[in-house]
């Protein structure tokens, strides 16, 4: 099997990473401070320095985000001058990744200042504090979360999130093929690139370059898109089941009853994982169909193959008695 990539955990965000992906939803303007631009956010939380501006910056959170809402800007506006230049000095010196001021209210001329000297990128957002919260609070959770990669396809299969893995050339894009002309989704092929949200939730997804692109060992590269049209793909989804094909050979263990579930971890989630020989004649692309199904299945807390064991032992108790 392919080496597995060791998973990366992410201890900072550049802001430029940020605004790439939540500029326009967060509605960000930046007054000043544009040099700072290169600067990183290294914890996922917000912070509200209220404290901060009364001079209190024992355990100041200065790696985070400082948002500015209605009571910080009406406070600080209250404050002297000086006051406000010795504050916010205290503040930059600390080095934040930037400041953010929300519901459009305008920077005291001594923010603005304090932010132009240090580098401090300053921004506006027409955004109320509880919304430009809620929707950041998203965006860095993403950027923030533990991610790998994972040699296979990665396919949606009637709503079931398929992973499919195996050795080069063993069969995994004729198979992706196949169930992508049966009317089902490709989300990623050859790379699948898999992040941890919410702890407990895996997202996969291609690269920007090659989604929607597959490759075929006689055929080449295929725009799926464009052959079978829009709907067969996907951007991302969530990893459900993992398929694992290999080459048959002779004695090998084969799963019989399927009372047995096996696991394959990913960024430490146990995800339900079948393996299935590979052998001329089986279609392959039917098997998986069906796994996906049977998991769907077990997910709404309907397990075949247990049920059947529960009758057979009833059976042949009462054949006892």
């Amino acid at each position: 099997m392919p080496l597995r990539a060791q998973p990366r955990l992410i201890d900072s965000v550049s802001l430029k990473s940020f605004l790439k992906h939540g500029q326009e939803e967060l509605k960000l303007s930046l007054v000043c401070g544009e040099r700072g631009l290169n600067r990183s956010i290294r914890d996922k939380s917000i912070n509200r320095p209220a404290l901060a501006l009364t001079g209190f910056f024992r355990n100041f959170a200065h790696k985070r985000l400082q948002l500015f809402g209605a009571g910080e800007m009406a406070y600080i506006r209250e404050l002297p001058a000086s006051k406000q230049l010795e504050i916010m000095r205290q503040m930059v010196d600390r080095h934040v990744p930037c400041i953010v001021v929300s519901r459009n209210l305008l920077p005291t001329p001594a923010m603005q200042r304090l932010a132009e000297e240090s580098g401090t990128p300053l921004f506006r957002t027409t955004l109320t504090t509880k919304d430009f919260s809620i929707a950041t609070t998203l965006i860095l959770e993403k950027l923030f979360a533990p991610r790998v990669s994972e040699h296979g396809t990665l396919m949606d299969v009637r709503g079931i999130g398929t992973l499919i893995r195996g050795e080069s050339g063993v069969g995994k894009s004729e198979c992706a093929l196949a169930l992508i002309e049966r009317g089902h989704s490709l989300v990623a092929d050859d790379l699948v690139y898999i992040t941890l949200e919410n702890e407990h939730d895996l997202d996969g997804r291609s690269s920007d370059l090659n989604r929607g692109y597959m490759e075929c060992r006689g055929l080449g590269i295929i725009n799926v898109n464009e052959l079978f049209g829009i709907r067969c793909v996907r951007l991302h989804k969530s990893v459900d089941l993992v398929i694992t094909f290999q080459a048959w050979r002779e004695g090998m263990d084969e799963e019989r009853t399927g009372l047995e579930q096996e696991f394959y971890e990913i960024l430490g989630i146990r995800v339900p994982h079948i393996i299935l020989p590979v052998r001329p004649g089986r279609d392959l692309a039917r098997l998986v169909e069906v796994a996906a199904m049977i998991q769907a299945l077990k997910d709404l807390g309907h397990d075949s193959a247990k049920e059947f064991n529960d009758r057979l032992i009833a059976f042949m108790a009462g054949q006892s008695s």
